[in-house]
């Protein structure tokens, strides 16, 4: 869990510096502010790092996060004195790392990097090709294209806010005639609720709000991460696909080469695996006008502060056949999520065989990562490092 990044804090704090300086005593739904104090002493310091005060701290919710899965996985862990560190991964961002090695002391153990793990650091440089967790870095079109690139959520978003935040404003307005609020400003004071939350454990800017508010934030937030990196961004499948591929060849090549491999990022490379894996399909994209009734794409449930994906590599026996079977079961969040089209094994599994077969469909389908993001034909064309 982290605090706001810099996009997150300029917002804010351009917002709080205008009520300061409004010479306004509020009413109403805001009366709160004439005493409130901004959650963060240093926000320049602070910002865009791992939370670590609040019970839902960042620091404490990755420890929790390998102590759950050291737990469930022991078996897994390499034991006798031969045994060799085990590698895992983390992008090269502070709060990336950080949670890497509060996870890694919950799993492992506190002197886990003396002898049982190793922690390596991958650049989030954009001259790595494929070869990155990051590819929203290197993909070269999806950073320059302003209209279907990363910002193509921003685009999206903008759209749906302004389907309910007028209303909101013309709320504040009634109560508070001496200070008009933007669309920005007040989408601003939700984030503030949540962000508040992860650092002193509540915040009175949720109260400011109701739930059919707090629905449409919810669903804006669907939208951003939908588009920006999701399914309804054309170049998310093909990073996707870079991690996606790596991982279905480790899982087909068994657990003679590794039985755990643990990677940590930014929720924004985690969602486009999913778009390449097309695990949340949907007839039609998000609507920007309207929040639908129902959709299968929730990103408070696919990318949750602490989220987590895994893939499990199954191995059942029969008593019809002397030969084990192999499956792949989905992992999301402590929920079994069902691979459309592939779902037939044990707990909603998918057989290896026709895991890794509809993997490689995908890869087809999708394309050549260089040549859709625009990058040289002599740059990596996949990840190399992921590997015990």
């Amino acid at each position: 869990m982290r605090a706001q990044d810099a996009h997150d804090i300029l917002g804010m704090l351009t917002l709080l510096q205008r009520i300061k300086h409004a010479n306004v005593t509020f009413k109403g739904d805001l009366e709160f502010v004439n005493r409130w104090q901004y959650f963060s002493l240093e926000p320049s310091v602070d910002h865009d790092q791992l939370t670590n005060t609040g019970p839902y701290a960042g620091t404490l919710s990755a420890f929790a996060a390998g102590t759950t899965l050291r737990t469930r996985y022991l078996h897994l862990l390499p034991n006798g004195s031969n045994s060799h560190p085990l590698s895992f991964w983390a992008s090269d961002c502070n709060r990336v790392i950080e949670t890497a090695r509060y996870f890694a002391t919950g799993f492992f153990g506190l002197d886990w990097d003396s002898e049982a793990a190793r922690l390596h650091i991958v650049p989030e440089t954009p001259d790595l090709g494929a070869d990155t967790l990051t590819p929203g870095d290197t993909c070269l079109k999806y950073r320059e294209d302003l209209q279907a690139g990363h910002d193509y959520g921003l685009i999206q978003l903008t759209k749906f806010r302004s389907t309910y935040l007028p209303a909101i404003a013309a709320r504040f307005q009634a109560q508070n005639p001496g200070i008009p609020f933007t669309d920005v400003e007040i989408y601003s004071m939700q984030e503030m609720c949540g962000f508040e939350i992860l650092v002193r454990g509540s915040s009175p800017w949720c109260n400011v709000f109701n739930h059919q508010d707090w629905l449409n934030f919810e669903y804006a937030r669907d939208v951003i991460h939908y588009y920006r990196a999701g399914p309804g961004n054309r170049f998310a499948p093909a990073m996707g696909w870079l991690w996606l591929n790596a991982t279905a060849n480790r899982l087909a090549e068994g657990p003679d080469i590794g039985k755990l491999f643990f990677s940590f990022v930014h929720d924004g490379d985690i969602i486009p695996m999913l778009a390449a894996l097309d695990l949340f399909p949907s007839k039609e994209h998000l609507p920007v006008t309207h929040r639908p009734k129902s959709r299968a794409w929730k990103t408070s449930q696919v990318v949750p502060m602490n989220g987590r994906i895994l893939f499990e590599r199954l191995k059942c026996h029969s008593s019809a056949n002397k030969n084990p079977n192999h499956f792949i079961r989905i992992n999301i969040n402590d929920g079994i999520v069902a691979l459309p089209g592939c779902s037939s094994g044990p707990s909603s599994s998918c057989s290896l065989v026709d895991f890794l077969a509809l993997v490689q469909r995908r890869g087809k389908e999708i394309g050549d990562f260089r040549e859709i993001c625009g990058l040289e034909d002599d740059a990596p064309d996949g990840i190399t490092f992921l590997h015990q």
